[in-house]
């Protein structure tokens, strides 16, 4: 049977290097998993309960969302810096499927797409379908290289410019003011659209949070997402998409192809959760759990690793990034040697459309248990020290 080429595509983006084989010895740095202890487990009973306590969570509803929790996240946003309504918010099986939605609006096969290199290997997973002429921008300290953006679009013809501005997946790189500004004004002297995908905005741990690029929007060319994955629970499957009208109208509707809606009962329980629960508390306590862990993983990292290795220093989100001598080729160093030292990250090649990102692998600290995230760095210096003597000898 001949499958459609978007399978293949799909396939070919790299997703497994997420989910290695199952192993009990191992410690995982790879899947960007949220801290099992961080759910607030009672509190979403109670809300669920309630919830499910109205006939009218078990029907249909519309594929826009339920209207009160719109309305929340509207305030949320508001307080975030981005001028919007409920009216002008969707909700989305998480921000995954925002990420499908934006690209099936605006690509077509052979269309521009601009990405960071690296970038979110789950956001190439969803573009492949479409057959995007892919562009990379080079990932600096505070964002993408707007430099080398600028010579993209006066070259080339792109449709759409994907970019996490915050802790930025997989670098934990934050786009500083002054870029979010250009971006904006880069997108509207080219004619393009900015996705901009923000999962990790309220797990900033030092520092003052910067306004979301959607913030400058001066002309309705950016649509932000946002998700509860991150910050109360994947499995809700909760996202919510931000865009002006003539752009929401396109993605309500191919929304509505896609999936009808989004669970309703998990909606009116998300309500519930938010209405009666200290929410800046729980990012709090998220806020002061991950950045525990992050100090543990730097300071294991700068004790252990060989000096020929490099690491960001993340104010937020779940990620860092290990940079190796080049010539490193990360991909086969998992499979021969940090694997079978029951120790595993994300090599950086599929983390690019163009697979030359070789030498370099994401780190997350979120998921392991924080006492194993120093034993963990030390398997995985030792790996890296005993490859680089293995390779002398030859």
């Amino acid at each position: 049977m001949k499958f459609a080429k978007r399978v293949a595509e799909t396939q070919n983006a790299g997703l497994n290097d997420l989910y290695t084989a199952p192993d009990p010895q191992q410690i995982s740095f790879a899947g960007g998993y949220p801290d099992l202890a961080m759910f607030p487990q009672a509190a979403l009973q109670v809300a669920m309960d309630h919830a499910m306590a109205n006939p009218a969570a078990f029907q249909y509803a519309d594929s826009w969302g339920y209207r009160p929790l719109r309305d929340q996240l509207a305030t949320m946003m508001q307080a975030d810096g981005i001028k919007t309504s409920g009216e002008h918010i969707l909700i989305t099986q998480g921000a995954q499927q925002g990420i499908d939605l934006t690209a099936r609006l605006m690509i077509d096969s052979g269309d521009g797409l601009v990405v960071e290199a690296p970038t979110y290997l789950g956001a190439m997973a969803a573009f492949n379908q479409y057959e995007p002429t892919y562009y990379e921008v080079p990932m600096e300290d505070d964002g993408m290289d707007l430099v080398a953006l600028k010579k993209i679009l006066m070259t080339h013809s792109v449709k759409m410019i994907y970019t996490v501005p915050d802790f930025q997946n997989p670098t934990g790189a934050v786009m500083s003011l002054e870029k979010r500004r250009a971006l904006v004004r880069l997108a509207n002297q080219f004619d393009v659209l900015i996705l901009e995908d923000g999962p990790y905005r309220f797990l900033r741990y030092e520092g003052t949070s910067l306004p979301p690029v959607k913030s400058f929007d001066t002309q309705g060319r950016v649509v932000f997402l946002g998700s509860m994955s991150k910050i109360l629970s994947p499995s809700l499957r909760l996202g919510w998409l931000i865009a002006d009208p003539e752009i929401m109208a396109g993605i309500e509707a191919l929304k509505g192809a896609a999936d009808v809606e989004s669970s309703a009962l998990i909606q009116r329980g998300v309500t519930e959760y938010l209405a009666h629960v200290d929410f800046p508390a729980h990012l709090t306590q998220l806020q002061d759990t991950y950045r525990d862990k992050r100090d543990v993983m730097l300071e294991a990292l700068h004790r252990f690793l060989p000096a020929d290795y490099t690491v960001t220093e993340p104010n937020g989100g779940f990620f860092l990034w290990l940079q190796g001598p080049a010539g490193l080729d990360m991909t086969q160093l998992q499979r021969d040697v940090l694997l079978p030292a029951h120790v595993s990250v994300v090599p950086g090649r599929n983390l690019a459309p163009s697979h030359t990102t070789q030498n370099g692998a994401r780190l997350t600290y979120a998921a392991p248990a924080i006492s194993d995230i120093e034993p963990g760095v030390r398997r995985l210096a030792a790996a890296l020290s005993h490859a680089a003597a293995r390779a002398q000898v030859k």
